[in-house]
């Protein structure tokens, strides 16, 4: 029996078609891992995120469901500007955070989210024209449905330092983000502090923004003293919830440094006894002690630092330092949830988001899978 032979044309078209199908199962593969990894992957991780759990208040001896409040608190996105932001890296940061926004509004569905300062990166020395580019595509990213409100706290990337800090800076940044002091929801207050005008020297933003802060410590206190007196200090004020405040601002309160910040996402080894420098790492001494005499706050939460940290302040008073929500800042980003009820102390929980890693992993693999292929 005679082996049947194939023509030359049959020969290069069976070798074609091996080579499409290789190349076909290739483009699939990265096609998914694409996919995956910029997509899939945040959905994956964010999933696993879940709201702390909030006890049920007894009353009459019947379980209720509290009215609770649910919250998340970023910091720190640095936007990146048009001096110091090559396109490739702003395109690569801002999808990922806007994926992992993005996605934790669609899986997590908070009536609040709170941004702790830093939005941009380049907002202390951006020309009128950059700063509009920016605000634009910050829009985009942190885009949010209107049952989620979305309140931003003013950082020094934002304004500049306080030296660099002018009345324009903060205007233009009032005005996209109406800036407000006082922001009550369900009962519960939160005071969003400007940490660059803490600085202590008696200059016009400094003074007007403290005198504003003593206002609110007085409405907050009225609320909480009008029903065991009436001080007709007290008489005309607006009504709010006679419940501790809770303190948003940029900067930590002050604390010598990160050394007895412990957990996956605080400050690397090399970097946790590095003295802080008052009014440039955290606020001053006598800046803090204002604040917390003026609002006895029930919980601090801030930034700056890109690290996480927990405090315990004088009078049991917590404050959490919410960790760098940008990739390029850390490559474990991470947000806070919490949920609040009226006179309670809040319940929060971390998210951490190691999609960086993850696809890290996944490439190595997908490398692994070709070379074997090749074979």
């Amino acid at each position: 029996m005679t082996k049947q032979r194939l023509l030359p044309g049959t020969l290069n078209f069976l070798r074609f078609k091996r080579k499409s199908w290789f190349f076909l199962k290739f483009g699939f593969l990265v096609f998914a891992l694409i996919v995956f990894c910029e997509l899939l992957i945040y959905y994956l991780v964010i999933f696993q995120c879940h709201w702390p759990e909030v006890k049920t208040v007894a009353s009459g001896g019947k379980p209720q469901t509290p009215d609770v409040l649910k919250v998340i608190f970023l910091a720190d996105t640095h936007l990146l500007g048009e001096v110091n932001g090559h396109w490739l890296d702003k395109l690569r940061r801002e999808w990922q955070m806007e994926r992992a926004f993005q996605t934790a509004l669609w899986l997590l569905q908070p009536e609040v989210a709170f941004i702790l300062g830093d939005v941009f990166d380049e907002g202390k020395w951006s020309s009128p024209e950059a700063w509009a580019a920016d605000v634009e595509r910050f829009r985009r990213v942190f885009r949010h449905p209107p049952d989620t409100q979305l309140l931003v706290v003013a950082g020094n990337h934002d304004i500049g330092f306080h030296y660099s800090m002018n009345t324009y800076k903060l205007r233009r940044f009032k005005k996209v983000f109406d800036f407000g002091e006082l922001f009550s929801i369900k009962g519960i207050n939160f005071v969003m502090v400007n940490s660059v005008a803490m600085e202590g020297d008696g200059c016009t933003i400094c003074s007007s923004a403290e005198a504003q802060l003593i206002k609110i410590s007085h409405l907050l206190n009225c609320s909480r003293q009008e029903k065991y007196h009436s001080s007709p200090k007290c008489s005309s004020n607006q009504e709010l919830s006679a419940s501790a405040p809770i303190l948003l601002q940029h900067y930590p309160l002050y604390r010598r440094s990160d050394a007895d910040c412990t957990g996956e996402d605080s400050a690397p080894p090399e970097k946790k006894n590095i003295l802080f420098k008052e009014r440039y790492d955290v606020l001053s001494k006598e800046a803090s002690q204002k604040l917390l005499w003026w609002f006895q706050p029930r919980l601090i939460l801030s930034g700056h630092t890109h690290s996480a940290c927990e405090v315990l302040h004088a009078g049991n008073i917590p404050e959490i330092s919410v960790p760098s929500f940008s990739w390029r800042n850390r490559n474990n980003p991470s947000f806070i949830m919490e949920q609040k009820i009226k006179r309670k102390q809040a319940v929060f929980k971390k998210c951490s988001s190691y999609i960086i890693k993850k696809k890290e992993q996944m490439v190595g693999r997908a490398r692994r899978t070709r070379k074997n292929e090749g074979n």
